[in-house]
């Protein structure tokens, strides 16, 4: 027979806490995926959505060529805006009202219209301006060129999207570089350091973790705007490609849950990078659990682990021997 003494708790009057019962999660998530199924079975058992046709055109190589045009479209824009967007930001901080001035009348006027109509005029270019030249206003021409000739379609597209992204972009940027304290750039200076390196040195790193969030929303965003490229008309993007293959075959539904299908993957992968790129940008300032270094995810710890960490107190209990 055991000896009662062995089985004693080495803690005196130790509390058994019993976590709080939570009736509303359990019922929650019983709605939840009631509804769930509910929606699953109405996508699966209905023949309308013509699943066999979408599982069949779903990697057509037309469909690929439109997600590869889709993913120029959306890199190359957000590479130009975030270029104009920290230029605009920064002309928005500077001590010259000029640029100030030029700066808000671009943002305003690009935040102020609509991107389709903006993509519009874009597509008209070549009748509003038949032909393009250099030289000196109200003097002579140094050369000129055809704009249909030279501008193409997809470049009007990127274009489009880029300054009208640009002029949100620069909002966040400037936003991200307000957060920075004022007190390091005055230190920087203390220091000898331009303006320019300060920029890249001090205030961008640390501004990264106010812009990196909404700028992977915005490129997220861009994404699906990319579909209005029609306006210019850009036909070779994704949207474009399964509306018109669909409407050839007498089929729209099922293309556009082909696009869909395919936009819900981009977005995904895209989460994703943006996820480790806000972990990157964010340490030392996370307060999830996962906070630490990238992937690997710790414990939270409790406020006793805390108090013993601190090494103000000491164990009352150490010595007490079972």
């Amino acid at each position: 027979m055991s000896d009662p003494q062995s089985h004693r708790d080495p803690v005196p009057n130790r509390i058994h806490a019993r976590p709080v019962p939570r009736p509303g999660r359990i019922i929650s998530a019983v709605v939840v995926l009631v509804l769930a199924a509910m929606a699953i079975n109405g996508l699966v058992t209905n023949t309308n959505f013509r699943w066999d046709v979408v599982w069949t055109y779903l990697r057509d190589v037309l469909v690929f060529r439109g997600i590869g045009w889709t993913l120029l479209l959306t890199a190359g824009s957000m590479l130009v805006a975030i270029v104009l967007a920290v230029t605009l930001a920064v002309m928005r901080r500077s001590d010259n009202p000029v640029m100030r001035w030029v700066s808000w009348v671009y943002i305003w006027f690009f935040r102020g219209t609509p991107i389709y109509t903006q993509l519009v005029f874009w597509g008209l270019l070549a009748v509003l301006y038949p032909r393009l030249s250099l030289g000196v206003p109200f003097g002579p021409e140094f050369f000129s060129f055809s704009t249909k000739d030279v501008i193409s379609a997809f470049w009007l597209a990127l274009i489009g999207l880029s300054l009208n992204e640009a002029a949100y972009l620069a909002e966040i940027v400037r936003a991200g570089l307000n957060s920075v304290d004022t007190g390091q750039t005055e230190a920087a200076k203390a220091l000898g350091m331009k303006d320019s390196k300060i920029l890249r040195r001090i205030v961008l790193p640390q501004a990264m973790r106010v812009i990196v969030p909404p700028t992977g929303n915005e490129t997220i965003s861009m994404l699906k705007t990319t579909s209005l490229v029609v306006a210019v008309p850009f036909t070779m993007d994704l949207y474009y490609t399964t509306n018109a293959m669909g409407n050839r075959l007498f089929l729209p539904v099922p293309f556009l849950v082909i696009a869909a299908i395919w936009y819900l993957v981009i977005t995904s992968i895209l989460m994703v990078g943006q996820h480790y790129l806000e972990q990157y940008y964010g340490r030392g300032f996370s307060t999830s659990p996962g906070g630490g270094r990238l992937g690997r995810k710790r414990r939270r710890p409790n406020k006793q682990d805390l108090i013993k960490a601190s090494g103000t107190t000491t164990d009352p209990f150490s010595e007490v021997t079972p």
